[in-house]
């Protein structure tokens, strides 16, 4: 396979990605047999993949690797690019590879954290596209959110066909993707009887939508119609639940999501396959890929790399209970990216000192890693430590890692992806094959779909986070009783917690200990098939920081941009 080629005295993210010359998509594609009439082209570059290539004997044959993270510091500690320069690692080894991502929220892209196209030499491209609006999925999604949330109202509005919704129970809410925190809640129908009826509500961020979830777990158009018209509103005046097929909404809000529920196809910077599509976040939502992609992926390589979000106790947690048990699928090895930076904060160092050399901060936050190995034995998963390398990390540091894995039996490697791209991966990807080849089992769910609302938290809990107990407010214990009510007994949970902490509280770091979780309620997704127990003060629209990243950002005549990161 022919490589792509690019300056490396460029340094930042955006123009090493500027300096990339790119192969033509079809190329791409041809690389894994797919032909050019089989793409739907979205100029030279990106692709949507028709779902027909999905092939559900060769998934069954492929390869599928989970990157995950330690919790990770406010900057997160590199999923995205160590899954990218994995891939062309283990390209480089001979071992036919794509990585299945997530696409970017404008809102971290324009607020603090960045974009999601990976960094430096192990990044997908075009990363301008990408990270800003792509094939167009997230406007997709956002207004078939928002049609539903106009046929809720208009529903509420019209004398006749009116179903009887009692407006104080609607939980439905629009969104959009932005950083917009002056949105979280309003108040609508303003202006008297042509503006409806007035009533609370709010915006969510798209990410956050049910409709996101819906879509990185439907199998095809059948089921997402399907799965949207299970969506639960709100309640009638007599206590009875109204469902999104109540008012015929399923079909008209799969028309606009018709080409977003097909993935896209772009490449690497090496020119090996990427597959990018649906992007929930993991501290709200379940935090993975579609399981579309993913198949896709399997149905063309032999490896499939892929990520869910934050630390392991959120998006391996869910990608394990949710994603795994809806779809049949099981990853083969774990990797399990863990940073000095991240190791030096959990163990105490202030976060304006990361870049100075500790050992006795790094030692103490090594408890945070042990228990993150901890949680994928618990899922009967081989895990392999990636320490994604930063130019500030002392080889005392990094002897320290390798010690403690050592001794704990765990494969170790570093990562430095970020600088070297495919070349520096190698040893990496070598371990995670060795893993794959040494492990012929599945993972071993957390806990039993059947048990109780109440049993699953407590597991979870307990198991993943380390928490002595579990205490149900009373909002939450509500819930409990609608939950059996509308029938999500029986679905997996996806709980709702900082990503900062195994705790609900973001401030406790390291390894937390004889705590109690508090679930102050209990949210329905009953069309994505499970319920939402939230943790401590989770916001579903986020705010923009003090120093958004948008003001470092412009673009000249020529249409260059610059900033974006």
């Amino acid at each position: 396979m022919s490589t792509a080629t690019f300056n490396k005295k460029h340094k930042t993210d955006l123009e090493i990605a500027q300096s990339a010359k790119l192969r033509h998509i079809r190329e791409v594609a041809g690389s894994v047999g797919i032909s050019e009439d089989q793409l739907e082209m979205y100029g030279n570059y990106k692709a949507k993949l028709p779902l027909h290539l999905i092939d559900e004997a060769k998934v069954a044959k492929s390869h599928l690797v989970l990157v995950t993270a330690m919790t990770p510091t406010p900057a997160g500690e590199g999923k995205t690019t160590t899954s990218i320069g994995l891939t062309e690692g283990l390209n480089k080894i001979g071992k036919q590879t794509t990585v299945v991502l997530r696409e970017p929220s404008l809102g971290p892209v324009f607020g603090m954290k960045g974009g999601a196209a990976g960094g430096g030499y192990s990044q997908v491209v075009p990363m301008e596209d990408i990270n800003l609006h792509f094939t167009g999925d997230f406007a997709a999604i956002e207004k078939a959110n928002n049609l539903l949330a106009a046929l809720i109202d208009n529903n509420i509005q019209n004398p006749k066909n009116n179903l009887g919704i009692d407006p104080r129970t609607v939980e439905w809410k629009r969104v959009m993707d932005m950083n917009d925190r002056a949105l979280r809640n309003i108040v609508t129908g303003l202006g008297g009887k042509p503006g409806g009826m007035m009533r609370e509500t709010g915006f969510n961020i798209t990410a956050a939508s049910e409709i996101m979830a819906i879509l990185c777990l439907a199998k095809d158009i059948e089921d997402l119609k399907e799965k949207i018209g299970n969506i639960y509103v709100g309640d009638t005046y007599d206590g009875k639940a109204v469902f999104a097929r109540d008012l015929n909404a399923q079909g008209a809000m799969a028309v606009l999501l018709k080409d977003a529920i097909k993935p896209n196809l772009v490449q690497t910077l090496e020119g090996n396959p990427a597959i990018i599509h649906g992007g929930p976040f993991a501290n709200i939502a379940q935090g993975t890929n579609s399981v579309i992609a993913t198949k896709m992926g399997m149905s063309l390589t032999e490896y499939v790399v892929t990520e869910a979000g934050f630390g392991a106790d959120l998006g391996a947690e869910k990608f394990l209970n949710i994603k795994c048990g809806y779809s049949g699928l099981s990853p083969k090895a774990v990797v399990l990216v863990a940073t000095i930076r991240a190791l030096k904060y959990h163990g105490g160092q202030p976060l304006q000192e990361l870049t100075i050399p500790d050992t006795v901060s790094l030692a103490k936050g090594l408890a945070n890693l042990e228990k993150h190995i901890e949680n994928i034995r618990i899922y009967g998963l081989p895990a392999v430590v990636s320490i994604n390398k930063f130019v500030s990390d002392t080889n005392e540091e990094v002897a320290i890692i390798e010690k403690r894995c050592k001794e704990l039996g765990v494969s170790v490697a570093i990562c430095e992806g970020w600088e070297f791209g495919g070349e520096g991966t190698t040893k990496l990807a070598s371990q995670v094959v060795e893993a794959v080849e040494g492990f012929d089992g599945k993972y071993k769910p957390v806990y039993d779909w059947n048990w109780s609302v109440k049993e699953k938290i407590e597991a979870v809990a307990r198991k993943i986070y380390g928490a002595r107990d579990v205490e149900f407010l009373p909002k939450a214990k509500q819930n409990l009783r609608k939950i059996e009510r509308i029938g999500l007994n029986d679905k997996p949970i996806c709980i709702a917690k900082t990503q900062n902490s195994f705790s609900d509280d973001p401030k406790w770091l390291g390894k937390p200990e004889n705590f109690t979780l508090t679930v102050r309620e209990i949210e329905i997704a009953s069309g994505a098939g499970f319920s939402i127990p939230v943790t401590g003060n989770m916001l579903r629209m986020p705010g923009l920081p003090a120093l958004p990243a948008a003001e470092g950002m412009d673009i000249d005549n020529a249409g260059r941009i610059t900033g974006l990161s």
